[in-house]
Parts: C-alpha cells; structure tokens; sequence
C-alpha cells in the first residue's frame, strides 16, 4: 500500500472558506486553488480504487472518474448555492453478482464512508424483506458481528413506523423489516482523515462491508428456496 497518500489540511480547510463564500465568482477567483486541492482528492480515491480492487471487482475506471462534480444540481432545490462543500464519490460494484456500493464524504467535522443500499426498488425490497421473514438470523449474525459493531454500531437507513404491507406487526424479525434503506456508515474525525494512516484505515471500513455486501448479493441473485435467477 502507498504509505505516501495523504489528504492535505488544506483540502479540508478549502472547503471551509467554500462554505462562507458559496458563490460563482468567488469560487472563480480561487479555481486554480480547488483545482490543486481536487487533485489531492483524485490521488487519494485513485490509490483507493487500487487498493480495494486487490478484493473486490469494481466498474470504475479511475479515481478522477470516482470523484463526484463539487458543482450541485439546483434545478429542483430550494437551496440555490452553487458548490457542493464537501469531496465525495463512489465505487460501483461490477456485473450483477456483486450488489451494493461504496461512498466516501469528506468534511470539517462531518466525514464517513458509507456503503449500502440507499433507494433499492420495489421488487429488491420485495426480496430483501421475504429474506428476513423466512431466515433473519443470518443477517442479525453479521449485524451482531464484533467488525460489523466494532466499526459501523447499527444498520441505518429509513424505515416504516409500522409494518410492511402483507407482514404482521408482531413477527419476530419485525425491527429488520421494517428498513426500506440499508446502510453502513463509518465516521471519523479529522485528525483521523489528515493522518498518513487514512488510505489504510478507509480500506479497512470498506473490506468490513464485504459480509454485508455479500449477504445481501447473495439474497438478491436468488430466489427463497436459494436458486439463482440471474
């Protein structure tokens, strides 16, 4: 692994100055510094990218590409700034054996790395929940995992106040259920995210996914009985 990857300060420091001053031309003025810091940002994920691709497949072709436009779509919000104040992307798991992804956000005080299930469809949800009906056990195992507490505490994500259509309030599985998102999200701090040891540590967060990832592929490329479908 390169030891020598490392997100400067002032990558975090940009995007505090960004957040006081989130406007078009003040971000003109200071584009050769976001483009310098952005290039931080692109290295870190490439060396990521590398990493984990060592033990999983993935679709993404670099880190540049993985890295997320700083430029927020406001066509449909009622929030009009322009600039996104946070680094983020994503590495999309490859072919359609491999369910989920991973997400990276780094922020002043607020950074993580989340993997999971954000808007699964009807017919996954469908699954996922006739999954936990007949056999949650499995999935409670990997949640109650010493890696799975150890580094994520609890599944999070949305859930109903109530039970799912077609299953009754009282069913012992009912707390799993009731998710209609999936995710697992890790925090650090920021001295965590500026240490020499960061690309190590988000690597680990993303390979202690794996269980849950593989659980969840596996129940939605087969059928209850466990046949493939695909």
């Amino acid at each position: 692994m390169e030891n020598n990857i490392i997100i400067p300060k002032s990558s975090l420091d940009f995007l505090s100055k960004l957040k006081e001053n989130n406007n078009k031309p003040w971000f003109e003025n200071y584009k050769s510094e976001y483009l310098v810091e952005l290039n931080h940002i692109e290295t870190f994920a490439g060396a990521l990218l590398k990493e984990l691709s060592k033990t999983d497949v993935l679709e993404n072709a670099s880190g540049k590409k993985s890295v997320y436009r700083i430029y927020r779509d406001i066509r449909f919000s009622k929030d009009k700034t322009p600039f996104k104040t946070f680094w983020g992307g994503s590495y999309t798991r490859a072919t359609a054996v491999r369910r989920g992804g991973y997400y990276f956000h780094l922020e002043k005080g607020n950074s993580f790395f989340a993997g999971g299930f954000w808007g699964p469809n009807a017919a996954d949800l469908k699954r996922i929940r006739a999954e936990f009906a007949h056999d949650p056990e499995t999935f409670q195992e990997i949640l109650n995992s010493k890696s799975f507490v150890s580094n994520f505490g609890t599944l999070q994500g949305e859930q109903l106040k109530t039970a799912p259509k077609g299953f009754d309030v009282n069913h012992p599985a009912i707390d799993l259920l009731r998710f209609k998102q999936f995710l697992v999200i890790k925090r650090f701090t920021d001295e965590e995210v500026l240490s020499p040891l960061f690309l190590e540590q988000a690597l680990d967060a993303f390979k202690n996914m794996r269980p849950f990832f593989d659980y969840m592929s596996e129940v939605l490329t087969t059928d209850i009985n466990g046949a493939s479908v695909l």
